[in-house]
């Protein structure tokens, strides 16, 4: 089933009613299902939400998604407990080796430079060049063959002069907010999964609570730059606003392709979740990873 994703921007108060959610404003009362609920982004320093309805959407596997002043995303509330066997899951994912580490890494990678092609093909109408790179990708990727093709990427997907930087200019204000979205999703997803996404297989910042989402998330990032591509293409706007926001909410539902069956991206990192926790658990052998576009 497709959850649904909720922006709220306006002052509100949110609370729980017959185990549906409740946004009251000064203009209207909604209520919506909390199992129909994926993603609520509350964006908006005089939203109150009680810890009931906080509480419900959690139980429910919803990720609330707490933005700061600057209206990109800033917290993160997840279920710690949404699998029945976590502890032994936790236990594979601790116990994972270095090499298969590096196996899941290279493979991760692999896809990454693969989907960044494939929209640089798409974008610049040149051929795709970045097949070879995704060929030299070795275990680990010692070679560092992302950041060869990161540097030759961000020079061509947008401006010549555009410098990829999470705090550079316009439009890397947009660009932030997608990923800081899509990192959510996949934390939401490894969660699901039983995993603890504190762990990552190759981000390894201390101070990361999420190093495994943003290891997981690096292939879906392509997704995020075509958004953000025909905004600028469409939108003569620098600055974060409601409908850019709403754009950018909608990579969640964006359908991507396995090879025998189609899905939504907010499924398909369900599923590339799962893949993930098979491999640790030594049932299979490559995570699951969908293609971008058909």
């Amino acid at each position: 089933m497709l959850k649904k994703t909720l922006l709220i921007e306006n002052k509100s108060k949110i609370t729980t009613k017959n185990l549906q959610l409740q946004i009251k404003t000064d203009a209207r009362i909604s209520n919506i299902p909390i199992e129909d609920i994926g993603f609520i982004v509350i964006d908006n320093p005089e939203v109150y939400i009680s810890i009931t309805a906080l509480n419900l959407l959690i139980e429910n596997n919803s990720a609330v998604i707490i933005c700061g002043k600057t209206h990109l995303p800033n917290g993160l509330f997840l279920n710690l407990n949404s699998h029945h066997i976590q502890q032994e899951l936790f236990k594979n994912q601790i116990n994972a080796s270095v090499p298969l580490k590096k196996q899941l890494w290279q493979q991760t990678v692999k896809q990454k430079i693969t989907n960044q092609g494939l929209l640089l093909e798409m974008v610049t109408g040149k051929p795709n060049t970045f097949e070879y790179l995704s060929s030299k990708v070795l275990s680990g990727d010692t070679s560092n063959m992302e950041g060869v093709a990161a540097n030759f990427y961000w020079k061509s997907v947008f401006e010549q002069d555009f410098k990829r930087e999470r705090f550079g200019q316009y439009p890397n204000n947009f660009l932030n907010y997608g990923y800081a979205i899509l990192r959510a999703a996949t934390a939401r997803a490894l969660s699901g999964s039983g995993l603890l996404n504190t762990l990552g297989i190759h981000h390894k910042n201390k101070y990361n609570a999420f190093a495994l989402a943003d290891d997981i998330m690096e292939p879906f990032r392509p997704l995020v730059d075509e958004a953000v591509f025909t905004i600028i293409a469409h939108y003569d706007e620098q600055e974060l606003n409601t409908e850019i926001k709403s754009i950018l909410l909608q990579v969640l539902t964006r359908t991507v392709y396995f090879k025998d069956e189609k899905s939504p991206l907010m499924v398909a990192l369900q599923k590339t979740a799962s893949s993930l926790q098979q491999c640790f658990s030594g049932k299979r052998k490559t995570i699951k990873y969908p293609d971008l576009w058909n």
